[in-house]
């Protein structure tokens, strides 16, 4: 089973590695872990996140948040009002704004929604019970 050492693999891809590494790294925050011709690796909050150069990736014509996106749900409500303050002040792209979902049921949320340079969607949630992360 999966313990706090071990991290989350993910990789997506990025038609512009230097637009990648600007997002991940300059805008939210993500520590550069290591840069190739044809990737770049990040520590994504703690899980390890790949782009891959990918210049053929097709535009996509329609954005959707379904059926992919990825993102982290924060145990902390501090730490998902914090990222929201750095989206904020550092102008990054956002998709969906900042909402509540499920008001006044036991899945109750905030969630707010990005875009990458390559139009990878990154969902962002925090949910007021912590037993529904899950």
């Amino acid at each position: 089973m999966r313990n706090s050492a071990d991290a989350f693999h993910i990789a997506v891809p990025a038609r512009d590695l230097d637009a990648a590494a600007h997002f991940y790294n300059k805008l939210l925050g993500c520590p550069l872990a290591r840069r190739y011709p044809d990737r770049v690796t990040f520590d994504f909050f703690g899980d390890q996140l790949v782009c891959h150069y990918a210049p053929d990736e097709p535009e996509r014509s329609r954005l959707s948040l379904y059926p992919r996106h990825f993102g982290v749900t924060f145990r902390s409500r501090t730490d998902f009002d914090a990222l929201l303050r750095i989206v904020d002040l550092r102008k990054v792209p956002v998709f969906q704004e900042p909402r509540s979902r499920f008001d006044g049921t036991v899945e109750e949320h905030r969630t707010f929604v990005l875009v990458d340079p390559t139009g990878n969607l990154l969902e962002f949630k925090h949910y007021v019970d912590p037993r529904m992360m899950y």
